[in-house]
Protein backbone atom coordinates (compact mmCIF):
# COMPACT_ATOMS: atom_id res chain seq x y z
CA UNK A 1 0.00 0.00 0.00
CA UNK A 2 1.27 3.47 -0.77
CA UNK A 3 2.54 5.55 1.99
CA UNK A 4 1.21 8.63 2.40
CA UNK A 5 0.50 11.33 5.41
CA UNK A 6 -2.79 9.93 5.91
CA UNK A 7 -1.52 6.70 6.49
CA UNK A 8 1.12 8.02 8.79
CA UNK A 9 -1.27 9.91 10.80
CA UNK A 10 -4.00 6.93 11.33
CA UNK A 11 -1.21 4.88 12.22
CA UNK A 12 0.06 7.47 15.00
CA UNK A 13 -3.52 8.20 16.46
CA UNK A 14 -4.39 4.53 17.42
CA UNK A 15 -0.58 4.48 18.66
CA UNK A 16 -1.70 7.48 20.79
CA UNK A 17 -5.53 6.56 21.22
CA UNK A 18 -4.31 3.68 23.02
CA UNK A 19 -1.66 5.06 25.74
CA UNK A 20 -4.66 6.18 27.20
CA UNK A 21 -7.24 4.34 29.40
CA UNK A 22 -6.19 1.91 32.60
CA UNK A 23 -6.85 -1.15 30.15
CA UNK A 24 -3.90 0.18 28.00
CA UNK A 25 -1.52 0.67 31.03
CA UNK A 26 -0.99 -3.55 30.21
CA UNK A 27 0.88 -2.32 27.28
CA UNK A 28 4.64 -1.34 28.05
CA UNK A 29 6.29 1.98 25.98
CA UNK A 30 8.60 -0.63 24.19
CA UNK A 31 5.31 -2.60 23.25
CA UNK A 32 3.82 0.70 21.87
CA UNK A 33 6.54 1.61 19.97
CA UNK A 34 6.96 -2.38 18.53
CA UNK A 35 2.81 -2.48 17.51
CA UNK A 36 3.42 1.05 15.42
CA UNK A 37 6.65 -0.52 13.95
CA UNK A 38 4.98 -3.52 13.00
CA UNK A 39 1.65 -1.67 12.01
CA UNK A 40 3.50 0.09 9.16
CA UNK A 41 5.64 -3.08 8.13
CA UNK A 42 1.71 -4.31 7.85
CA UNK A 43 0.84 -1.65 5.63
CA UNK A 44 3.83 -1.10 3.72
CA UNK A 45 3.28 -4.99 2.44
CA UNK A 46 -1.03 -4.77 2.24
CA UNK A 47 -2.22 -4.73 -1.06
CA UNK A 48 -4.92 -1.30 -2.26
CA UNK A 49 -7.72 -0.60 -1.48
CA UNK A 50 -9.66 1.94 -3.38
CA UNK A 51 -11.81 3.89 -1.28
CA UNK A 52 -11.03 6.74 1.25
CA UNK A 53 -14.12 6.06 3.53
CA UNK A 54 -12.97 2.90 4.27
CA UNK A 55 -9.19 3.46 4.63
CA UNK A 56 -9.13 3.91 7.96
CA UNK A 57 -11.30 0.49 8.82
CA UNK A 58 -8.14 -1.07 6.81
CA UNK A 59 -5.98 0.84 8.91
CA UNK A 60 -7.55 -0.16 11.70
CA UNK A 61 -7.39 -3.85 10.96
CA UNK A 62 -3.22 -3.62 10.08
CA UNK A 63 -3.58 -2.10 14.14
CA UNK A 64 -4.99 -5.08 15.41
CA UNK A 65 -2.97 -7.53 13.78
CA UNK A 66 0.21 -5.63 14.85
CA UNK A 67 -1.18 -5.35 18.39
CA UNK A 68 -1.65 -9.28 18.52
CA UNK A 69 1.71 -9.94 17.14
CA UNK A 70 3.95 -7.52 19.70
CA UNK A 71 1.25 -7.45 22.50
CA UNK A 72 1.78 -10.70 24.26
CA UNK A 73 -2.05 -10.78 24.59
CA UNK A 74 -4.62 -12.85 23.40
CA UNK A 75 -7.38 -11.49 20.66
CA UNK A 76 -9.77 -10.81 22.82
CA UNK A 77 -8.07 -8.52 25.47
CA UNK A 78 -6.21 -6.86 22.68
CA UNK A 79 -10.39 -5.84 21.26
CA UNK A 80 -10.63 -4.82 24.72
CA UNK A 81 -7.91 -2.29 24.57
CA UNK A 82 -8.42 -0.67 21.14
CA UNK A 83 -12.28 -0.70 21.84
CA UNK A 84 -11.75 1.37 25.35
CA UNK A 85 -9.28 3.44 23.41
CA UNK A 86 -12.11 4.25 20.56
CA UNK A 87 -14.65 4.89 23.26
CA UNK A 88 -12.99 7.12 25.75
CA UNK A 89 -11.09 9.27 22.84
CA UNK A 90 -12.90 12.77 21.76
CA UNK A 91 -12.02 13.43 18.32
CA UNK A 92 -13.00 9.37 17.17
CA UNK A 93 -16.21 10.63 18.40
CA UNK A 94 -16.45 13.79 17.11
CA UNK A 95 -15.23 12.87 13.37
CA UNK A 96 -17.96 10.08 13.79
CA UNK A 97 -20.77 12.40 14.98
CA UNK A 98 -24.33 11.67 15.24
CA UNK A 99 -26.90 8.86 14.59
CA UNK A 100 -29.53 11.37 12.64
CA UNK A 101 -27.16 12.94 10.77
CA UNK A 102 -25.22 9.61 9.58
CA UNK A 103 -28.51 7.52 8.96
CA UNK A 104 -30.13 10.97 7.03
CA UNK A 105 -32.27 10.03 4.01
CA UNK A 106 -30.39 12.89 2.25
CA UNK A 107 -27.37 10.99 1.89
CA UNK A 108 -29.10 8.16 0.25
CA UNK A 109 -28.22 8.63 -3.37
CA UNK A 110 -24.44 10.23 -2.43
CA UNK A 111 -24.07 6.77 -0.24
CA UNK A 112 -25.39 4.67 -3.52
CA UNK A 113 -22.76 5.90 -5.63
CA UNK A 114 -19.91 5.06 -3.60
CA UNK A 115 -21.14 1.96 -3.14
CA UNK A 116 -21.16 1.73 -7.15
CA UNK A 117 -17.85 3.16 -7.29
CA UNK A 118 -16.19 1.05 -4.57
CA UNK A 119 -17.94 -2.28 -5.96
CA UNK A 120 -16.47 -1.64 -9.27
CA UNK A 121 -12.74 -0.53 -8.21
CA UNK A 122 -9.51 -2.24 -9.20
CA UNK A 123 -7.85 -2.39 -5.80
CA UNK A 124 -7.33 -5.95 -4.60
CA UNK A 125 -8.60 -5.35 -1.08
CA UNK A 126 -11.75 -3.56 -1.92
CA UNK A 127 -14.93 -3.86 -0.23
CA UNK A 128 -18.24 -4.92 -2.49
CA UNK A 129 -21.23 -3.35 -1.03
CA UNK A 130 -25.09 -2.64 -1.60
CA UNK A 131 -27.26 -0.39 0.11
CA UNK A 132 -30.81 -0.20 1.56
CA UNK A 133 -32.25 2.72 2.08
CA UNK A 134 -34.96 3.42 4.74
CA UNK A 135 -37.50 0.54 5.25
CA UNK A 136 -40.01 -0.24 8.48
CA UNK A 137 -37.96 -2.29 10.11
CA UNK A 138 -34.33 0.14 9.71
CA UNK A 139 -33.06 3.69 8.71
CA UNK A 140 -30.56 2.22 6.57
CA UNK A 141 -28.93 -0.99 5.52
CA UNK A 142 -25.51 -2.45 4.45
CA UNK A 143 -25.23 -5.93 2.45
CA UNK A 144 -21.34 -6.23 2.74
CA UNK A 145 -20.51 -9.29 -0.15
CA UNK A 146 -16.29 -8.40 0.33
CA UNK A 147 -14.42 -6.89 3.01
CA UNK A 148 -10.98 -5.77 2.87
CA UNK A 149 -10.07 -6.29 6.43
CA UNK A 150 -11.23 -9.83 5.87
CA UNK A 151 -8.43 -9.89 2.89
CA UNK A 152 -6.35 -8.06 5.20
CA UNK A 153 -6.41 -10.37 7.53
CA UNK A 154 -6.00 -13.78 5.40
CA UNK A 155 -3.30 -11.99 3.84
CA UNK A 156 -1.43 -11.51 7.18
CA UNK A 157 -2.13 -15.63 7.67
CA UNK A 158 -4.21 -14.09 10.99
CA UNK A 159 -7.96 -14.61 9.53
CA UNK A 160 -9.57 -15.32 13.45
CA UNK A 161 -9.05 -12.05 14.23
CA UNK A 162 -11.25 -10.43 11.34
CA UNK A 163 -14.40 -11.29 13.98
CA UNK A 164 -13.15 -8.99 16.86
CA UNK A 165 -12.46 -6.28 14.41
CA UNK A 166 -16.37 -6.96 13.12
CA UNK A 167 -17.27 -6.40 16.52
CA UNK A 168 -16.31 -2.66 16.66
CA UNK A 169 -18.88 -1.66 14.31
CA UNK A 170 -21.17 -2.42 17.76
CA UNK A 171 -19.12 0.03 19.21
CA UNK A 172 -19.00 2.77 16.70
CA UNK A 173 -23.22 2.26 16.42
CA UNK A 174 -23.10 2.72 20.19
CA UNK A 175 -20.90 6.18 20.03
CA UNK A 176 -23.35 7.89 17.22
CA UNK A 177 -26.18 6.83 19.35
CA UNK A 178 -27.10 4.33 16.80
CA UNK A 179 -28.35 0.83 16.88
CA UNK A 180 -26.66 -1.77 14.68
CA UNK A 181 -28.57 -4.96 14.15
CA UNK A 182 -26.77 -7.93 12.49
CA UNK A 183 -27.35 -11.34 11.94
CA UNK A 184 -24.22 -13.01 9.17
CA UNK A 185 -20.63 -11.56 8.86
CA UNK A 186 -18.12 -13.14 6.32
CA UNK A 187 -15.79 -13.05 8.64
CA UNK A 188 -17.95 -16.29 10.45
CA UNK A 189 -18.37 -17.53 7.19
CA UNK A 190 -21.11 -16.00 5.80
CA UNK A 191 -21.85 -15.45 1.90
CA UNK A 192 -22.06 -11.71 3.67
CA UNK A 193 -22.56 -9.13 5.95
CA UNK A 194 -25.95 -7.70 6.59
CA UNK A 195 -25.90 -4.42 8.52
CA UNK A 196 -29.27 -2.58 10.06
CA UNK A 197 -28.64 0.56 11.34
CA UNK A 198 -31.57 2.47 13.50
CA UNK A 199 -31.55 5.53 15.42
CA UNK A 200 -31.49 4.35 18.94
CA UNK A 201 -34.37 4.98 21.10
CA UNK A 202 -34.10 7.36 23.96
CA UNK A 203 -34.44 5.85 27.52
Amino acid sequence: MRSSFKIWFIGLYFHSACKKGQIARCLSDKTRVDILREHRAIVARAKDMSDSRLCTSYLMGAYFIAMNRCSGLDAAQNYEILADALKNNSMFKKAMGSAEDYLSEDKIPGRMEWARQISSAKGENNWAVEVLPKSADYDLGYNYYQCGICKLCKDEGMPGLAKYLCRLDYVIADIMGAELVRTKTLAEGADMCDFRYSVKEQR
